[in-house]
């Protein structure tokens, strides 16, 4: 047995992050029938979008994981810019602030994973 998540088949979440500027596009990616204790999705930011600042402290201690697949962007951990473009990646531990800016004039284009941190 196998599964296939086609484009045409998945709801793709518009909304503001963590008060950051205007709409992020989030696509979940086998959410509803994976067993993995991670999430796993596939976001857009449109130029001149972010991510928020923002930390997941010790009641949900959350390890992030980013890879760039389009564009490029700032990603802000701990109050330091690291700049990323297509085929890098950067991870997160739980308890330190981070955000997502794009400020190119192209779109930015994502995978994030994302579960509890042992």
């Amino acid at each position: 047995m196998y599964y296939i998540q086609k484009n045409k088949e998945t709801k793709i979440n518009s909304e503001n992050m963590h008060d950051g500027k205007g709409i992020i596009h989030r696509k979940p990616i086998f959410r509803d029938v994976s067993k993995l204790e991670v999430e796993i999705e596939e976001w857009i930011l449109e130029p001149n979008v972010s991510e928020g600042d923002h930390t997941h402290s010790d009641n949900r201690p959350l390890e992030e994981i980013y890879y760039v697949l389009e564009g490029e962007g700032d990603f802000v951990i701990n109050d330091e810019k690291v700049h990323l473009i297509s085929g890098e990646s950067i991870m997160v531990p739980p308890n330190v602030p981070h955000s997502v800016e794009n400020n190119s004039d192209k779109n930015l284009r994502f995978i994030i994973v994302w579960g509890i941190s042992k």
